[in-house]
């Protein structure tokens, strides 16, 4: 079995190799092939990915290449964790949006459009590439916004499956504070990518949502960053990535007082790679943990296997609703529960969502579908209809000030501007 990770440069690669180590037998990889444009990063990374399945005795074979049709030729999935313009990039969103008192944010409103424009093309790109080589590859997609990538590959008809780490995270949370398995907790998680709910948390068959607030509603919201009363009166579990919804006046405060994330992490990356060029050091460090990304190994596992082996598991992805959200269009790409195999992602039944939370997912849904026209066929005013319609922005002057700023910091990045 060869993968390729595209992105392969990327501090998070030894968090995915270390959990193709640990987790050989599920996936026996017996090729991994990181691919990246950064020479310098791509040296430092591979070299502590052989460390790494070294130590942990791994057979497999580890090369790194800036070829990316060299490094796709061949893989039986292609997993795509790629950053378009750096954490400079990311700096600029999480910053220019705060001047019109909007949440800045790499995933949503103005900033997350900013990186959609900039990402969906490449993407597309590197999955026609794909697609030429080895037609029959599987796309693991993990670049954010996972929701409107996937969307764009899937449209496209590329075999593309979207992955995010906020279920994993939650039922591993989840099953610490209940004292149980992780495999024993199954979650209710339903809406889209960076905008979930976990509805029920079934353990044994039994569901102890209701337990689990009352006895661990102070860990949870601490965690979170939501007042405790606010799970209480929902009687859910909302992504962390609701807080900008659901406190958005409150976060931009915040946000215009300190230090972005962008910057935070860095600061981390460049300790970390500084890491990473220990030849002594044959494990991730305990620095990757504040990185992001936690259990991405084991969810990337996990959807791998069950794409190549057609083992038909439950997971939690990103795929077509296909009318699982039956107020949604087929083709919206909607975050649940689904059957993996070798055919791809179904999504499995989810009970009627209640208009509180549905509401928001359609309003994010129609923007996610204009925010992707943007993406492919570029100009302005697709880019105001898409902020106009984003409900974290949505008032005329807003989406014309953001609509400017979003060009000026992103020209060398769109071809039509």
């Amino acid at each position: 079995m060869k993968l390729a990770v595209v992105g392969g440069g990327s501090t998070y690669t030894p968090e995915l190799v270390d959990g193709f180590a640990r987790l050989r037998d599920v996936l026996p990889v017996e090729e991994l092939v990181l691919v990246d444009p950064a020479a310098d990063r791509l040296e430092l990374v591979g070299a502590l990915a052989r460390r790494i399945f070294a130590r942990q005795g791994h057979p497999g074979r580890i090369t790194w290449t800036a070829d990316l049709d060299a490094g796709v030729d061949g893989a039986d999935a292609v997993l795509l964790q790629l950053r378009v313009g750096g954490q400079a990039a990311r700096e600029q969103d999480e910053t220019w949006p705060l001047e019109c008192g909007c949440v800045g944010q790499e995933t949503t409103g103005a900033g997350g459009l900013a990186k959609a424009l900039r990402t969906v093309p490449v993407v597309l790109g590197i999955a026609e590439r794909v697609r030429r080589r080895n037609p029959a590859a599987w796309i693991v997609d993990f670049t954010n916004p996972v929701g409107i990538v996937t969307r764009a590959l899937l449209t496209a008809g590329h075999r593309a499956v979207g992955l995010c780490n906020v279920a994993i995270g939650f039922q591993r949370k989840f099953a610490g504070l209940l004292g149980v398995t992780p495999p024993e907790v199954s979650l209710g998680h339903v809406g889209l990518n960076h905008l979930t709910w976990e509805r029920s948390v079934h353990v044994g068959g039994r569901d102890v949502l209701p337990e689990l607030l009352a006895g661990h509603g102070d860990a949870i919201a601490a965690d979170l960053r939501m007042p405790r009363e606010l799970l209480d009166r929902l009687g859910v579990v909302p992504s962390y990535y609701l807080r900008y919804f659901y406190q958005h006046d409150a976060v931009v405060r915040e946000l215009r007082t300190k230090p972005s994330r962008a910057a935070e992490v860095a600061a981390m990356e460049r300790e970390l790679l500084a890491l990473y060029g220990d030849p002594a050091l044959d494990e991730k460090p305990e620095l990757l943990a504040e990185r992001g990304g936690a259990f991405y190994s084991e969810a990337a596992v996990a959807l791998t296997s069950s794409l190549l082996a057609g083992t038909g598991d439950v997971q939690v992805v990103n795929t077509f609703n296909h009318g699982t959200l039956p107020f949604l269009p087929d083709d919206a790409v909607i975050e649940v529960p689904a059957t993996v195999d070798a055919q791809g992602a179904r999504p499995l039944p989810v009970r009627p969502l209640e208009p509180l939370y549905a509401g928001l997912v359609a309003g994010v849904t129609a923007y996610e579908l204009l925010a992707l026209e943007a993406a492919l066929k570029g100009g302005r005013n697709r880019v105001f209809e898409a902020l106009l319609a984003h409900p974290l922005v949505g008032q005329t002057e807003y989406a014309d000030k953001l609509t400017d700023e979003l060009v000026a910091h992103n020209r060398e990045h769109l071809a039509w501007a």
